[in-house]
């Protein structure tokens, strides 16, 4: 659920609660839901191994909360989090954690993924060390560092890529030893989806974005571009599963995520025709509908055809 400046007041700074609120426990989902559907994956390939899928679980929060803490930071001291700022608060421009609190924490959830990349590397090889080392560094560089990838209309390449092709390709490496042609397509409604609700934090902030110079994608070609990006990052989500039908052979059970169809549907209309902090909504709604459409498809592509 988003925190709201009323809801922050009665945060206490330093608290448990502030911490809670900077991790960004609603932004989880894109966390989660790659390393079940990676892990769907290697179960239908016949080799699902719940040791590396519990490590990779771990280390995707880890990393996805560093990056969490890094953003919040970051975009506090460019300037990009604000009193006028339209999203949930963030724990550093609203006083709540102090930078140097937020940079321990960003430390030690890395030291923490470091630990589960180590027993990975020990299961996967050295691929593991290459995948963790870019995932920290992108997590880092997106609002970090000499070119920040989310001030220069990169962000959506880096959502689709690490949270798509990576997490759910990397999740079934580490549990068969290879990447199998079903993993590269079943990154892809993952990353979409993820994606999606990054275009739709871009499209809420266009004005904000602008004074702090972050050029998303939503700044540069306008919020027709956001909409239009967010409705074509659904079509292939729900292309998805009727490929892995006709392709690859699975159940019909695998068109499960078709009956979110509408929701998604609902979700670009209040896109198209909403502005400002009412998206705010609309953005923990896509978050939840990557959650639902990540259990069922994972659900579909368990269930062997002959049950069909």
């Amino acid at each position: 659920m988003a925190t709201g400046p009323r809801d922050a007041a009665a945060v206490q700074p330093g608290s448990l609660r502030a911490w809670v609120l900077a991790s960004r426990p609603a932004t989880l989902t894109v966390a989660f839901v790659p390393v079940l559907v990676g892990s769907a994956v290697a179960q239908v390939s016949g080799g699902f191994r719940p040791g590396p899928a519990a490590a990779a679980l771990f280390g995707s929060f880890m990393i996805q909360i560093a990056a969490n803490f890094a953003n919040d930071v970051f975009d506090a001291e460019k300037g990009a989090d604000t009193p006028e700022r339209l999203g949930p608060t963030r724990a550093v421009q609203s006083g709540l954690l102090t930078p140097r609190q937020v940079r321990v924490g960003m430390l030690v959830t890395i030291a923490l993924a470091t630990i589960a990349g180590l027993y990975l590397t020990a299961v996967g090889g050295y691929p593991i060390v290459i995948i963790g080392v870019l995932s920290v560094l992108s997590g880092l560089a997106y609002t970090g560092g000499p070119y920040p990838l989310g001030y220069n209309g990169l962000g959506d390449i880096f959502v689709m890529a690490f949270f798509g092709f990576v997490a759910v390709c990397g999740t079934a490496y580490v549990q068969l030893g290879s990447i199998p042609p079903l993993a590269w397509l079943a990154s892809v409604p993952v990353g979409a989806i993820a994606t999606a609700v990054l275009i739709v934090n871009n499209v809420r902030d266009r004005s904000t974005d602008v004074k702090a110079g972050k050029r998303t994608l939503a700044v540069r070609f306008g919020r027709r571009f956001g909409v239009v990006e967010y409705v074509a990052l659904f079509a292939l989500a729900y292309a998805a599963p009727i490929i892995a039908l006709a392709a690859f052979h699975r159940s019909p059970w695998v068109l499960l995520p078709l009956v979110t169809l509408p929701v998604a549907a609902k979700l670009a209309r209040t896109l198209a025709t909403t502005e400002g902090a009412p998206l705010n909504v609309c953005l923990a709604s896509t978050a939840k509908l990557l959650l639902v459409y990540g259990v069922l498809f994972s659900v579909g592509l368990v269930v062997p055809p002959a049950l069909g």
